[in-house]
């Protein structure tokens, strides 16, 4: 019952503010959330400290709820594999080099960039942290969102081939970011001394090429079924089923779930994929996977929201993540700009590209989410708050501003 009930407000909260933002704000759908759910929570935890009863009910109701769990083992991969159906793979083939660059190469220069800095910055602070906590910040700050930049970039009127490179390195370097997190906190909670290069190295092995390999074993097997079927009501459940099947066979095998939904969901909804569906079939499970989207886009922002009720983020830790906003976004430009740099010769990556593709790295519920599985014996109310401080600017920040930067960009172009 507790479970319904958490369910429950968490649909309510999602349904109502997605009323308010489309009749009164007219926000994108992501911003809107945020924006009401942040200044909703703001006043809540203001009632709560007065005592108010409902408001610590609410409280607690949240506070039964593992964020980390829930997105990562279940909503990502809904909402990653329903992503992945809607981009266009003959654009992303023609993308293929600058999106494995950017999500592999840049994840890590990033990565590094950001954890060096805030070893540096901290002890100014008076907050000094050892270097592999401030190595496991690095990894959960710097994948982009793939939610984050389907909700709002896909209406920012890109370029195609430039909108391709952001949704698709978002869509990947998700599950590459997840990876070197997982191998970090493995090393972080077993003491360096005691993890060798070759552990490391298997976890590698296993989270990234295992999780990549299980999903084209998925997708194909999935094609070949929805090939020998023409019934839309039988081939929107066999997509449910490899979303759901797939990701908990994926957390049994310890591989990315990230991973293998993005590349199953690429092969399902490849050109190739979509000629086993009559257009009466892929019509619903188009609108199937898009309703799906936006509801788990709508639950996703309003848990993030009501986060805001349990979590204890002090002031100084709100002045670190605002200097980190900085970092992250100085080391997004260096881990955009030298993957590009590599490829000048063989294709034209101008001013305009790499100012959008610096500025449309948005960081969302993923951040929060990993930063929120730390466990207590590590500095986890440092690194959610200045997690959570990142996440905020970059949603309402960047999210509102990109497609206005992006216009004015083009005009200056054209001129």
């Amino acid at each position: 019952m507790e479970l319904y009930s958490t369910l429950s407000l968490l649909l309510v909260v999602a349904a109502l503010f997605a009323y308010v933002n489309h009749r009164f704000l007219r926000l994108p759908p992501t911003i809107g959330l945020m924006t009401l759910t942040l200044l909703s929570s703001l006043g809540l935890v203001g009632l709560g400290r007065l005592g108010v009863p409902a408001v610590l009910r609410v409280a607690e109701l949240v506070r039964t709820i593992d964020f980390h769990t829930v997105l990562m083992q279940y909503m990502l991969s809904f909402l990653l594999f329903a992503g992945a159906m809607q981009l266009d793979t003959r654009s992303l083939g023609r993308q293929r080099v600058p999106v494995l660059l950017l999500a592999t190469v840049g994840t890590v220069i990033s990565t590094i960039m950001v954890s060096c800095c805030l070893y540096l910055l901290l002890p100014l602070f008076g907050m000094p942290l050892d270097f592999i906590y401030c190595l496991l910040f690095g990894t959960l700050i710097s994948p982009t969102d793939p939610v984050a930049v389907l909700g709002i970039l896909t209406n920012a009127g890109l370029p195609k081939a430039l909108e391709t490179n952001i949704v698709g390195e978002s869509l990947f370097n998700d599950g590459v970011g997840v990876v070197l997190f997982a191998t970090v906190l493995s090393v972080a909670a077993s003491g360096a001394d005691t993890v060798d290069a070759s552990q490391v190295l298997l976890l590698l092995l296993r989270e990234g090429v295992g999780g990549l390999a299980l999903g084209g074993v998925l997708g194909f097997g999935v094609f070949w079924l929805l090939r020998n079927v023409d019934d839309y009501r039988i081939e929107v459940l066999l997509t449910l089923a490899l979303v759901m099947g797939g990701s908990a066979l994926a957390a049994r095998l310890h591989t990315s779930g990230p991973l293998a939904m993005v590349v199953a969901g690429l092969i399902v909804g490849s050109q190739q994929g979509r000629h086993a569906m009559s257009e009466v079939t892929e019509d619903y499970v188009d609108k199937f996977w898009e309703l799906i989207d936006s509801v788990l886009n709508a639950l996703l922002f309003a848990l993030m929201g009501l986060e805001m009720l349990v979590l204890r983020i002090k002031g100084q830790y709100i002045g670190i993540g605002l200097v980190a906003v900085g970092v992250v976004l100085v080391a997004r430009l260096v881990s955009v700009s030298i993957p590009l740099s590599f490829l000048r010769g063989r294709r034209e990556f101008s001013e305009f590209n790499l100012a959008v593709l610096t500025w449309g790295g948005l960081r969302g519920g993923i951040s929060v989410a990993l930063a929120l599985s730390l466990p207590p014996s590590m500095p986890r109310e440092l690194l959610v708050g200045i997690t959570y401080v990142v996440v905020v600017f970059s949603i309402l920040g960047q999210g509102l501003t990109i497609g206005p930067l992006a216009a004015r960009l083009q005009r200056g172009r054209s001129k």
